[in-house]
């Protein structure tokens, strides 16, 4: 399975996980089978709020799934449209993340849980779920 995670630099396994989709500076592609990962700039990173393409960014790459911890409505549903699994970040590096994607262990990304739904002033540098209750 090839998944892209978005990350704040390029140190392979050891990369810190980007805590908002579309304003991260590299996206990491990781086969999860051989952990083979290798990133990529993000050519959108500086787009107005609510104008995130994150397909366009990704384009050309062939992808299972994507790990996101924040990221607007629109862009999710773009990603689900496309027929990409979503799933929460919820571990600080890539090599964490692939470990509980190996184990079954990351949650999808559900419309509830992303950003925009709720107002716009919030902060992007978001780690945290806004205080939802997921699986409730």
């Amino acid at each position: 399975m090839n998944i892209c995670i978005p990350v704040d630099a390029d140190n392979g396994l050891a990369s810190s996980v980007c805590a908002h989709f579309g304003s991260a500076p590299f996206f990491m592609i990781v086969d999860s089978e051989n952990g083979v990962c290798r990133a990529l700039p993000n050519r959108n990173q500086h787009h107005a709020h609510g104008m995130c393409q994150p397909l366009l960014a990704i384009q050309g790459e062939d992808l299972d799934g994507i790990v996101v911890g924040g990221i607007g409505m629109g862009a999710l549903n773009k990603l689900l449209a496309a027929g990409l699994q979503v799933y929460q970040a919820q571990h600080p590096t890539v090599e964490m993340t692939l470990a509980a994607l190996k184990a079954g262990q990351l949650r999808s990304m559900s419309p509830d849980a992303a950003c925009g739904h709720h107002g716009q002033g919030h902060p992007h540098g978001h780690a945290h779920d806004h205080g939802h209750a997921h699986g409730q």
